[in-house]
């Protein structure tokens, strides 16, 4: 399986994402599309951090009309599309990284990496337009994006938009981005969507992100790293979150967000016949660590199931009412859940009892203990530590079963290994069911049915 691996022991942004892919073998021309459609232009370059030779990428905001260092005119696309990168990050460049932060006016690069090249950046703050959910979409949907890119991207900024509306307490759709809806922001977005499709990999995954520690300035006063944003975008994501090693924010929303919905988490690296690695630069210059985003391609060495990262939790009942437990799998699986399980068990003075047993992953393991506790009311819960399962690739997709010269569909769980390799298909009962109550068949031959259609898709 052709697998991107990302290292995230310096945390990761927007452009670090960006120029990440373009150093492990992206191509440039993919992000046509982004030029075509926004006023801003790519551009990338290379540094040295630590030692190690990395790619950098800067979005720049094409000014409408003036010429090279002119400062654009009041209601100008200059004023419109001010540098404001949400995120524009450079991780450690001076700016802050949260869509409702303030900037400063200078973007002088931690590592020489400076702006005067002639183009318009202007960060006054409060001048970049405040676009939003349903603007930004528009935006991205007029794109010309393949489809798969454009989904995305569009999922992309649900994330961003869902973190923001949890930490403002708004809806999604009274959401408004701030910096993140900016153009510069949104190119940050849809680049690293179309350069994951031009690598065309079939699996990312990322060690533990650096969140780095200390505190960041933002417009509703001081926060401790990580944002607030970057926390609630964690607390959905696959990945873990942990803190440092250095005083300074690392991740940002928008870094957040993207990996959030394309890469799965491992505690380290895969086994991987690296095809092509390389290194995506932030902003930061720090004295003993490069502020680097390493990135590796090759196909996956085992071809056989899937290392899942787990912590076990558990706790022991002897007065839980069937209904309460009855409902365990649902209240739990909204707090971060994998799997619930319900096992009679004897408890102190030979009374019975129960034994509750969760999985799930160890950045949910502490909400998942309390939800556990709330809903239960035991006095302690077990965790038994980070461990792991070994898991199936699994695909849901639809099938059509004939019967009664009626077409019904029926969702089918493919289970593949890390090659790809399909070793099982098993259809969801209730889709079984319902075409069972239309066409008077057996629920176990709708099922038969298709289990045989998926496999011959294969």
């Amino acid at each position: 399986m052709r697998t991107l691996a990302l290292d995230g022991s310096t945390g990761a942004s927007g452009d670090m994402l960006l120029a990440a892919l373009l150093a492990v073998g992206a191509d440039r021309d993919a992000l046509a599309p982004v030029e075509a459609a926004l006023p801003v232009r790519y551009e990338v370059g290379e540094t040295t951090k630590n030692g190690i030779a990395a790619t950098t990428v800067d979005v720049l905001l094409e000014t409408d009309g003036s010429e090279p260092g002119d400062e654009p005119e009041d209601g100008g696309a200059g004023a419109e599309h001010g540098h404001d990168h949400a995120d524009h990050e450079h991780s450690g460049d001076g700016h802050d990284h949260s869509d409702s932060h303030d900037h400063s006016d200078s973007h002088d690069h931690a590592d020489g990496h400076d702006h005067a090249d002639g183009h318009d950046h202007v960060h006054a703050e409060g001048h970049g337009p405040h676009r939003s959910y349903e603007e930004v979409r528009e935006i991205v949907a007029g794109m010309d994006l393949p489809d798969g890119v454009e989904s995305d991207a569009l999922a992309i900024f649900e994330i961003l938009g869902e973190a923001e509306a949890a930490v403002h307490g708004t809806d999604l759709a009274e959401t408004h981005f701030h910096e993140v809806g900016a153009d510069d922001a949104i190119a940050d977005v849809v680049g690293a969507c179309l350069l994951l499709d031009d690598l065309d990999v079939e699996r990312v995954v990322t060690t533990p992100l650096a969140a780095g520690e200390g505190a960041v300035e933002m417009s509703h006063g001081t926060y401790p790293v990580p944002a607030p944003a970057v926390v609630e975008i964690a607390g959905q994501a696959d990945w873990s979150l942990r803190g440092g090693p250095v005083e300074a924010e690392l991740l940002t929303p928008t870094g957040a967000a993207i990996l959030a919905h394309v890469a799965d988490g491992v505690d380290a690296l895969p086994e991987l016949d690296v095809a092509a690695s390389g290194y995506g630069a932030g902003g930061y210059d720090f004295p003993e660590r490069p502020n680097v985003l390493r990135a590796m391609v090759g196909d996956g060495g085992s071809g056989g199931l899937v290392r899942d990262e787990i912590t076990v939790l558990e706790t022991n009942l002897d007065d839980a009412a069937p209904e309460l437990l009855g409902d365990l799998q649902r209240s739990l699986a909204e707090a971060g859940a994998r799997d619930v399980s319900v096992l009679p068990a004897t408890m102190k003075k030979s009374r019975p009892g129960h034994l509750v047993k969760v999985i799930c992953k160890p950045a949910d393991a502490e909400r998942v203990a309390r939800r556990l506790a709330e809903e239960t009311g035991t006095l302690g819960v077990r965790e038994h530590g980070a461990g792991h399962r070994w898991i199936a690739q699994r695909e849901l997709v639809t099938v059509t079963v004939a019967a009664d010269g009626e077409p019904h569909d029926v969702a089918v769980k493919v289970a593949s290994d890390a090659d790809g390799e399909v070793y099982d298909v098993s259809a969801e009962f209730d889709d079984a069911a319902t075409v069972a109550d239309e066409t008077g068949l057996p629920v176990r031959e709708v099922m038969r049915r298709a289990e045989a259609t998926a496999r011959e898709r294969e």
